[in-house]
């Protein structure tokens, strides 16, 4: 199974492949799709619709793991992080994929079996679960393999949810 896994931002989108063959894990791409600060939202929002759209197509995920947004005290930013999360999630829809959506708890739980580890505790935890070299930078591509790690390990029930779900 090959699981694409993001960490939706409007600036910075981490992205990570993944795929998981038996208990094994292991990276096949991962970086960050950038947008530039100054250029029109609605612009920003293609670029992310356009970019992850072309990664899908050309790493062909089985499944996409987003994190769930994570309100906090700037509205609006959790609005422009919530206009990308669903420029991503159309993406995915439209090619028929899977889709699962982790809150940051979740994510640490499942990486780390603690809910509030540390973010430090969680890049090394996806280092170590890869068998990477390095912590990925920035921190957004690190938090995408994270989500991408976490929908691994818990995709047979995710997908056995969204059967019940859809009947």
């Amino acid at each position: 199974m090959r699981v694409l896994g993001i960490d939706p931002g409007i600036a910075i989108v981490g992205f990570g492949f993944i795929d998981k063959i038996g208990h094994k894990l292991t990276p096949v791409q991962y970086g960050a799709i950038t947008t530039e600060a100054h250029t029109p939202p609605e612009q920003r929002l293609l670029q992310v619709y356009e970019s992850a759209g072309a990664l899908m197509d050309k790493y062909k995920p089985d499944a996409v793991a987003v994190e769930k947004l994570f309100f906090n005290r700037n509205v609006t930013t959790a609005f422009d992080v919530a206009q990308a999360r669903g420029a991503i999630i159309l993406a995915a829809a439209q090619r028929g994929l899977s889709i699962g959506e982790y809150t940051p708890l979740q994510v640490k739980q499942a990486v780390v079996g603690y809910g509030k580890a540390e973010k430090k505790q969680v890049q090394e935890m996806v280092k170590m679960f890869l068998k990477l070299s390095a912590v990925p930078k920035p921190d957004d591509v690190a938090d995408a393999l994270a989500v991408a790690i976490c929908h691994a390990h818990s995709a047979v029930l995710t997908n056995k949810i969204n059967e019940v779900k859809r009947s």
